[in-house]
């Protein structure tokens, strides 16, 4: 819910005339990511996101009780909540746009950077982790890994992957085609919250445009496990302790890395205190104002930013 102040600031970015040439996200910023880089515009954006039926995001999975469902689910299958309702309504309005698999989001240019592999030639990245081998993905850069054409992966399972918040919604999996070597993937915030850096040059050549971040997550101390979601079961004290590793996992990795000048720069801050992470039930007055508060934080980023004197003080491998 958080990610809400992201596309508010999505949005004022499209009205002052920028675009998009490619986006990376984490969870909510995956799913702004992927209709952003499809070419939805400033007015269809909002209206897109008011189809969204957000007391549907907690979804059940059998027997479709709440409380005992969410209960079974977290136990049996390591998250309350299966997410197939999100999963299906992106990938349903993303068909709208035109948008089924990566191969539908290539992006081959001459100007891009002369280091960039065949592999990594998309306008969107999904950043998701996995678990089993201890590592960030970021897809489809990283279906090689699986020996899976990046082409053929449906965009909506891999946005459905960096979403799954662990104990909240069920983590995904991904098998390697060849040996059949199954990964378990959860949010990708456990390991990156932020990539800003993603789509910074290697080739020692000026950028033809800046990247913008923009930040949701209040830095620790206060990001504490109030952020985390509720579970449905009582919260005994080893689970509350877990709850405050996933928090200390999703802010502090990027907190240091945020601090710095060149990072700080481009980073678009959003005060999105008013709504917890998965306040799904938040009445529409609330939600609103998350998305005017980016809308303010990216007005505000832009009155002060200029693009020259960034790459002046933050010049390539600098």
């Amino acid at each position: 819910m958080k990610g809400l102040g992201a596309t508010g600031a999505a949005i004022r970015l499209l009205e002052k005339g920028y675009t998009f040439p490619r986006v990376a996200g984490t969870s909510e910023g995956a799913i702004l990511g992927a209709f952003l880089v499809a070419g939805v515009d400033a007015g269809a954006l909002g209206e897109l996101m008011e189809r969204l039926d957000y007391s549907r995001v907690p979804d059940l999975a059998p027997p479709w009780i709440p409380i005992a469902s969410e209960g079974i689910s977290l136990v049996a299958r390591g998250g309350a909540h299966p997410g197939d309702y999100l999963r299906e309504w992106v990938r349903e309005e993303l068909e709208r746009l035109g948008v089924s698999t990566f191969g539908d989001l290539r992006r081959d240019d001459d100007g891009a950077d002369a280091n960039l592999p065949e592999s990594r030639r998309y306008k969107l990245v999904v950043i998701t982790t996995d678990i089993t081998r201890g590592r960030l993905l970021r897809l489809p850069w990283d279906y090689e890994q699986f020996a899976l054409d990046p082409d053929k992966q449906l965009v909506a399972d891999a946005v459905r992957a960096s979403m799954s918040i662990p104990l909240y919604f069920t983590p995904r999996k991904l098998r390697h085609e060849q040996t059949g070597a199954e990964s378990t993937l959860v949010d990708g915030a456990v390991l990156s919250n932020f990539p800003v850096e993603i789509f910074d040059r290697t080739d020692g050549r000026d950028p033809r445009w800046p990247t913008f971040g923009v930040k949701l997550i209040p830095a620790l101390p206060g990001a504490d496990a109030k952020l985390f979601p509720p579970l449905a079961l009582p919260i005994l004290p080893p689970i509350r302790e877990l709850e405050q590793v996933v928090v200390t996992a999703i802010v502090g990795h990027d907190q240091s890395y945020i601090e710095r000048p060149c990072v700080r720069r481009r980073t678009i801050d959003v005060d999105t205190s008013s709504v917890g992470i998965v306040e799904f039930d938040a009445d529409k007055n609330t939600r609103d104002g998350v998305v005017n508060r980016g809308k303010e934080a990216a007005e505000r980023f832009l009155a002060g930013w200029d693009w020259d004197e960034y790459r002046v003080r933050c010049p390539p491998n600098g």
